[in-house]
């Protein structure tokens, strides 16, 4: 039986947070830092329950990348991040539609991630309505393994599989890679880093190029949060499994409003993926 499709959770939203001279910055330079204004309770207790999540062998050995995906579904402190209503109020306002989180991505150490857009792994119809915020769980530097990005980078075309004559797999996804690292040369990119203080949060457009600098201290921790999310009255898709044959289109669940939810048979709480190593440089 086709499952009854999800009705939009009633999140509640910060109305107009971001001053004028935050969207316009937001509108040039594809991302935008600010304060969460979370409680550091809050935040250690985030970080001491998502801990036991984190694969074993990130236990055995703390220096190998490691993340939670969709912790969300069992870890309240990490729902009630991704809807938190001043960063939904703050989409709301840089994208003019209703922010809708669909996955959470949460990161003890740097992850040390080439070069990529998200645009590659999800979009929308139309395009470009989807965007990524990153919460630093602790103070971030150039030591611990900060976020790297191209500031204005939005702006250049959206790069698909097929831009660079690659049949969209994963199996081809270090190609990708190489020919964004070949772009951002020939275009003289300049890369910027993410180095936030904890509780402040860092917006990025879903076209932004950008990845994981490299962690010089490996004893220490990064421990971060990712949410991603879409917006109302778009449809959704998967650009990697797109293809001649059409697009892969996506039916999300979004991360329910409050701690009371249940998730649908085809959605069961699994055990939590481990990170895909082919995707760390």
């Amino acid at each position: 039986m086709k499952a009854t499709k999800q009705a939009l959770p009633a999140y509640a939203v910060t109305q107009s947070p971001l001053s004028e001279a935050q969207v316009s910055e937001f509108a040039e330079r594809g991302y935008l830092v600010f304060d969460l204004d979370v409680s550091s309770d809050f935040l250690d207790s985030l970080v001491a329950r998502v801990e036991p999540c984190y694969p074993e062998d990130h236990r055995l050995n703390p220096t190998a990348p490691a993340r939670a995906q969709d912790a969300w579904k069992r870890i309240d402190e990490v729902r009630q991040l991704a809807v938190l209503p001043l960063a939904l109020g703050a989409l709301e306002q840089l994208f003019g539609r209703r922010a809708l989180p669909f996955q959470t991505l949460n990161f003890p150490i740097g992850t040390r991630q080439a070069t990529h857009s998200d645009i590659v792994h999800f979009n929308s119809i139309p395009s470009g309505f989807m965007a990524g915020v990153w919460v630093a769980l602790e103070d971030i530097d150039l030591d611990n393994g900060p976020l790297q990005y191209y500031p204005g980078s939005h702006l250049l075309p959206e790069y698909a599989m097929q831009d660079f004559d690659l049949e969209p797999s994963y199996d081809n996804y270090r190609f990708y890679e190489e020919n964004i690292k070949a772009l951002v040369e020939a275009r003289g990119l300049q890369h910027e880093f993410g180095t936030i203080k904890r509780g402040q949060a860092l917006i990025w457009h879903a076209n932004l190029l950008h990845g994981g600098a490299a962690q010089t201290d490996l004893s220490r921790s990064r421990h971060s949060q990712v949410t991603h999310y879409y917006f109302e009255d778009c449809e959704y898709y998967t650009p990697m499994h797109s293809g001649a044959e059409g697009l892969s289109l996506r039916d999300p669940f979004w991360i329910p409003a409050t701690a009371e939810f249940s998730l649908p048979e085809d959605r069961p709480v699994s055990r939590l993926k481990r990170f895909v190593r082919r995707f760390i440089r």
